[in-house]
């Protein structure tokens, strides 16, 4: 038995809506579908020069001796199902969608399979996407090429299961334009705002052009330090992308908005901010007296 140990960028695919799939079109068309959507992603891995390992059910296992042609594989997967035509029956519309989990490592190839820690990380990953989502690792964006690694963006700092070490997650932005990662209801007008503050107890930071993220929570590595009990260390982001303004919760409770007097609730996802409104980490707002962030689009910031 020959085992032999390379160097490879490891990709995790697996199908999202196949349940409901079924449920909707009946065993015999669901899976007529997720099987060519299963061809179309492992046509896309010999595109791109990669492997396919194996797969299983609705997922496969590809691996690539090049970073930067498994990322780009990971988003001509995603485009692949955008332009994939829907499958109607009375009850509806039917469209399948994809998570990408992508790592880099040595992994030990055995006959036709490959193991070892780097494929653990990777399984672990595409756990944690999203609908539509590529998630991957610093160790991959840090040797993608400028022009790739300008189209990502740090989502989270996480301990994956079974693993010591903390993960900076990043996500690929494959879209021509992020703001369709949205959800239809909070896509709004970009705003001409150069910064907005906010403010927490004596505290004051601006986010804008010359400083477009800052990190929330109780834990000290947080650049406006929260104190609330029901606040994750790294509860959420405030980002600052083209003209607009965002929240991006990576919390277990969620974050609470009110926006120009809306009220919406977000956990593990993000939300526009508007003019001015506040922000509630892990505790709703009738239960939250005192720690509350305020922020405003207008003003200057003081030394935190």
């Amino acid at each position: 038995m020959t085992e032999q140990t390379e160097l490879m960028a490891i990709l995790f695919a697996d199908i999202s809506g196949s349940t409901s799939l079924y449920e909707l079109l009946g065993d015999t068309l669901a899976h007529q579908q997720i099987a060519l959507c299963m061809t179309s992603l492992a046509a896309v891995t010999t595109t791109y020069e990669g492997r396919v390992v194996k797969t299983n059910g609705d997922d496969l296992l590809c691996i690539f001796s090049s970073i930067e042609r498994a990322a780009l594989a990971a988003c001509a997967m995603q485009e692949s199902l955008v332009e994939a035509p829907l499958t109607t029956r009375a009850a509806g519309p039917a469209k399948l969608a994809v998570r990408v989990g992508l790592h880099v490592g040595p992994v030990i190839t055995e006959k036709s399979d490959i193991y070892g820690d780097a494929v653990n990380v990777a399984a672990r990953i595409v756990g944690l996407a999203k609908m539509g989502q590529i998630v991957t690792t610093r160790q991959v964006v840090e040797q993608l090429p400028a022009l790739l690694r300008s189209s990502t963006r740090l989502i989270d700092h996480t301990q994956l299961r079974g693993k010591k070490e903390v993960f900076d997650l990043f996500e690929v932005l494959w879209r021509q334009d992020d703001t369709t990662l949205m959800s239809p209801d909070l896509v709004v007008a970009p705003q001409q705002h150069g910064q907005m503050v906010f403010t927490y107890s004596a505290y004051r930071i601006a986010v804008g052009p010359n400083r477009t993220l800052i990190v929330l929570g109780r834990g000290e590595a947080a650049d406006l330090r929260v104190d609330e009990t029901m606040a994750s260390r790294l509860h959420a982001r405030i980002e600052y992308r083209r003209g607009r303004f965002f929240l991006v919760d990576q919390s277990t409770n969620g974050s609470y908005l009110e926006n120009d007097g809306a009220e919406i609730f977000v956990r593990r996802d993000e939300a526009a901010l508007e003019s001015r409104g506040r922000i509630s980490l892990g505790r709703p707002f009738a239960d939250n007296t005192h720690s509350v962030v305020h922020f405003d689009s207008g003003g200057a910031a003081a030394s935190r």
